[in-house]
């Protein structure tokens, strides 16, 4: 049996034939096994295409700065596995990870699990243990069949809906839409974090018997100069700080985790100060994270997991509404299985040159086949490189003091750039602690 963490990551990768299966029956069989029982705390369950971790990192943080403890479920991580469980903004131990590997292990039996399976598993059962005080749980993918499914909501965000993951939930809007909805349950408020209505969650929402929450209609914002103030069916929040995540679409997503937190503010009570700190302290890398230089002849790095035309768009809109006197420089890898095609026409406009890197994995593409599908979209300079060290270098001695260097494409991408830029003094050393605290006691 595997003794590290590491080894158990490897071994879980083995344990399952597909790398993505969907499915509930075999979590429930396990967890039956378990004798795991439903929370009866607060869950707030959030799906998207797009903006599902602001959201969740929103919730969290405002839930920590009313003094609740929460455990956040996300996924995937960036650089370390530990980043997907947080209890109050805290890693969960390693030891207490395996701990809850052992425990799956010895339950499952026969039971083929995939990699996210064991994941979401481990997450049920540290958080049942760290007795908190409210739940944040981002959908894997999709959300009827994706793993975190297996807990029933309190709250059922959907964020947006768009075109990513066809191969698993649809070909169309209203076949991903389905997928979503799949979270909503009856009697449990429905926040839809998108202006453009679908007419499938909608119609969802009402069969099932979810009450909706929809921007635009039971909420919505206004931004007023340097503040903003959310509207919602209770709670009126003038004079709020703009949220610490940068880009105009970070009020919208912080509208829709306000939402969520007011339709359950019978149990969990938030104060307006708490609010606005939570929004001010609220941090998550690589979503439009701008590193200011060292010094000033050096650019500025922006990190963005961006990985599908719509997040393109997103982050195209954003380097127009911050561009300066400087050029944009790109250092971007996309995985095979999604649009780089869409992805480049999106920021054609924003980006002066490329540099395209390969992505590993199974399902990775190359840096030179990723170039070829760039150069058919963009009238800007592209260029293979063999790897992210070797494209942000080259960027880097390109690059002016009043210019800026956007690295993007995948969460494959964004974590090591963050590794790179460690390594060469741009970022200082992370270090977050681990959660040791004892549970308390009931």
């Amino acid at each position: 049996m595997p003794r590290s963490l590491d080894q158990w990551l490897a071994y879980q990768a083995r344990v399952h034939p597909q790398t993505i299966d969907l499915g509930l029956d075999r979590l429930r069989q396990v967890l039956d096994r378990l004798n795991w029982r439903q929370p009866q705390i607060p869950v707030i369950t959030v799906a998207g295409t797009n903006g599902k971790g602001s959201v969740s990192a929103l919730c969290a943080a405002i839930m920590r700065a009313a003094g609740y403890r929460v455990g956040t479920f996300t996924s995937p991580h960036l650089r370390d596995y530990r980043e997907r469980l947080r209890i109050h903004d805290r890693w969960v131990s390693a030891p207490e990870l395996v701990s809850a590997f052992e425990r799956i292990e010895a339950a499952r039996g026969t039971v083929k699990l995939t990699f996210f399976e064991f994941n979401t598993l481990a997450v049920l059962l540290v958080f049942e243990a760290a007795q908190l005080d409210a739940w944040v749980l981002e959908i894997g993918m999709g959300g009827r069949l994706d793993a975190v499914n297996v807990v029933d909501p309190d709250v059922a965000v959907v964020v947006s809906i768009g075109f990513d993951h066809q191969e698993y939930l649809g070909s169309t809007l209203e076949a991903i839409a389905r997928e979503k909805a799949g979270i909503l349950r009856k009697d449990r408020p429905a926040v839809f974090g998108s202006r453009d209505s679908n007419a499938v969650l909608e119609d969802i929402a009402r069969s099932t018997g979810a009450p909706l929450e929809r921007l635009g209609l039971e909420y919505g914002y206004t931004v007023q100069g340097g503040a903003w103030r959310y509207r919602g069916s209770r709670w009126d929040l003038p004079q709020l700080p703009p949220p610490a995540l940068l880009g105009d679409t970070q009020y919208a997503n912080a509208a829709t985790a306000i939402a969520a937190l007011e339709a359950i503010e019978a149990r969990l009570p938030i104060s307006a100060a708490a609010v606005a700190q939570g929004l001010k302290s609220v941090s998550l890398a690589a979503r439009f994270q701008v590193i200011a230089p060292a010094n000033a002849a050096s650019p500025t790095w922006i990190l963005d997991v961006a990985h599908n035309p719509d997040a393109a768009r997103v982050l195209a809109r954003n380097l127009r509404a911050t561009s300066g006197a400087g050029r944009t420089l790109a250092v971007c890898g996309i995985l095979a299985d999604k649009d780089a095609q869409g992805i480049a026409s999106a920021l054609s406009d924003c980006i002066d040159a490329w540099w395209c890197i390969p992505t590993d994995g199974e399902r990775g593409r190359g840096g030179a086949a990723l170039a070829q599908v760039v150069r058919e979209q963009v009238a800007a300079p592209v260029e293979a490189t063999t790897s992210l060290a070797a494209a942000c270098a080259a960027a880097l001695g390109e690059a002016g003091s009043q210019d800026r260097i956007v690295v993007f494409g995948s969460f494959h991408v964004a974590g090591p750039a963050l590794d790179w830029l460690e390594a060469h003094g741009v970022l200082p050393p992370a270090a977050l602690p681990e959660y040791t605290a004892a549970p308390r006691a009931t």
